[in-house]
């Protein structure tokens, strides 16, 4: 999959959707879950939100349209995914002595509609801020989540694009998942 170059990242041609407002406080609640998992470092239930094909991108371009095109400054599958978080949870782990706590701020959520290939397209703004015991980092940007609906009721996340607004910036080492 981390090559497979038929992953479709566009979300300029959706087609508007009328959901209930259940439904969007599900969409919500569900987007706002995400976020609490990742400041809570409870990496397995985070995890567990992905369909298994799922992609984690940050773009390192304003004007990048896909991840194949031009070095991103991280496309992940669930592989590489998986990696970091063992990664994280090593007690090993120098670079995480202290480890690192974050808080984020969602706002501004929307949604789009559905893609061609029918997945929910959900956008947001953040603010997260990431201690390490130094310096904090703060991290200002959008997201967009494409989200895969499931048999039954609720969504997995089958793409999360991270839109900083540094992102041409020289950035550290982005240690935890934002």
């Amino acid at each position: 999959m981390l090559f497979d170059i038929d992953f479709d990242v566009s979300v300029d041609q959706v087609t508007p959707v009328n959901l209930s407002l259940e439904a969007i406080r599900e969409v919500e609640q569900f987007i706002y879950h995400e976020a609490r998992l990742l400041d809570e470092r409870r990496w397995q239930a985070w995890l567990d939100l992905w369909t298994e094909e799922g992609m984690y991108w940050i773009p390192h371009s304003y004007d990048q349209e896909s991840p194949y095109e031009h070095i991103s400054l991280c496309w992940e599958n669930k592989l590489l995914r998986e990696l970091r978080i063992r990664r994280l949870e090593n007690h090993r782990n120098w670079s995480q002595q202290p480890i690192t706590q974050s808080c984020r701020v969602l706002g501004n959520l929307m949604i789009d509609g559905t893609d061609p290939e029918g997945y929910l397209v959900v956008r947001s703004s953040f603010h997260s801020m990431e201690w390490r015991g130094k310096d904090p980092v703060y991290r200002v940007g959008s997201l967009i989540h494409k989200l895969q609906a499931q048999e039954g009721g609720g969504w997995k996340l089958r793409m999360k694009q991270v839109n900083l607004v540094d992102r041409d910036a020289v950035h550290g080492a982005i240690q935890v998942y934002i």
